[in-house]
């Protein structure tokens, strides 16, 4: 198979669940299942051309053929389910079946390339998601304030209080990835109530500052905690 006939299967499933048909207001259960049959048969057809090809050339057509799957079921769902959760999850799997790809791409480099290009494609994917779950966050704020009342009143936490975090966690993620001097860093990031947790190993105790500067930096971060070690010194 060649590039053109993959190019070809993804336009075909892109096609098929589209954008715009995002807008319908759910689907009969004949037309769910129909859906489901869709997707599944153009995967089966997308992974026998891939297993036609050989070495990272079929491992990058099987991670395109996976993340399609993948968006095409989300967006069924979304299909499905019309809704800001189904919406952003859709953006998601884009996010992941981009990254997905872009990871066996870089198999093609040397060491050193592809290490910065995972970390370039890493740093693509959270800032995708963290947009998307800020286009959540912000379609939830535009909602009847009736409405969002009665949402409260079925949780225990604040609302809107998981998202920030996990949208702040993913925001810092992506910039502690983009920022050069951290690029050998094994850095973990947590956020409770807006308060980021650094963890993981480094090389030095200016990469304990920069990790630090670059959270602080990020909008919504209230402080910083650092828990991170200098490697050779635990």
């Amino acid at each position: 198979m060649n590039k053109l006939n993959i190019t070809a299967i993804a336009a075909a499933i892109s096609l098929a669940f589209s954008a715009g048909a995002l807008a319908a207001q759910g689907l009969s259960k004949e037309e769910y299942e129909a859906g489901k049959d869709k997707i599944a048969a153009v995967y089966k057809s997308a992974k026998a051309d891939c297993d036609a090809l050989s070495a990272n050339a079929k491992d990058v057509c099987m991670a395109e053929a996976k993340g399609k799957q993948k968006v095409a079921k989300a967006e069924l769902e979304a299909r499905n389910k019309p809704g800001d959760k189904t919406r952003s999850a859709v953006s998601i799997a884009k996010a992941e079946a981009d990254y997905a790809v872009a990871k066996e791409k870089c198999d093609d480099l040397a060491v050193n390339d592809k290490k910065v290009c995972v970390k370039e494609a890493k740093a693509a994917e959270a800032r995708a998601k963290a947009d998307a779950r800020a286009q959540m966050k912000a379609s939830d704020a535009s909602k009847p304030a009736k409405e969002k009342s009665t949402a409260a009143a079925s949780k225990k936490s604040t609302p809107g209080e998981y998202v920030d975090d996990a949208v702040i966690t993913t925001k810092v993620k992506a910039a502690v990835l983009e920022e050069p001097s951290l690029k050998s860093a094994e850095i973990n990031v947590e956020t409770s109530k807006g308060r980021v947790q650094l963890s993981g190993f480094v090389r030095s105790r200016a990469d304990i500052n920069k990790a630090v500067e670059v959270a602080k930096g990020v909008n919504g971060v209230k402080s910083v905690k650092n828990d991170m070690i200098v490697k050779g010194q635990q």
